[in-house]
């Protein structure tokens, strides 16, 4: 399967631009806001991107909040790190969108408005342990296999 965003059924009218990296060495996917999105002080908000990836099975996508986000406008990913598995894709909870839980630390609220930059995706293979027995099946989005 190649390695690709897709925007999901859902955000096609929408005029979602697919992520790009900036420079020929930059390691990241910008991911952008897919909506107009308002973060309280203090707050988690989860901000659509409309977006979905697609990658070999031996592959992960990690999700990195901008540093410009972080250190100039406090803003920061509730989970530190966001992990997109190969098999999210799709999934009939959600379709495999990408949502990104934005927190602001700040004093004052932020506006991400539709289109601001706010995320980095990174594809990369990983490693499993050689006596792996893995075998179910994705069926859902978000917190799907657990809590």
């Amino acid at each position: 399967m190649a390695r690709r965003f897709a925007v999901i059924t859902e955000y096609r009218d929408k005029d979602i631009d697919l992520p790009q990296r900036k420079t020929r060495l930059s390691a990241g996917y910008d991911l952008a806001a897919a909506t107009d999105v308002v973060l309280p002080p203090g707050e988690v908000v989860v901000v659509p991107t409309g977006l979905k990836a697609y990658m070999e099975e031996d592959e992960v996508l990690l999700i990195f909040i901008r540093s410009s986000l972080a250190t100039k406008r406090h803003i920061h990913l509730a989970n530190q790190v966001g992990v997109i598995d190969a098999d999210y894709r799709d999934n009939p909870q959600n379709e495999g969108h990408i949502l990104l839980g934005l927190e602001n630390r700040g004093a004052e609220p932020m506006l991400i408005a539709k289109g601001d930059r706010v995320a980095q995706a990174i594809f990369t293979k990983y490693l499993a342990v050689d006596d792996d027995a893995a075998g179910g099946e994705r069926l859902g989005g978000i917190g799907s296999t657990g809590a």
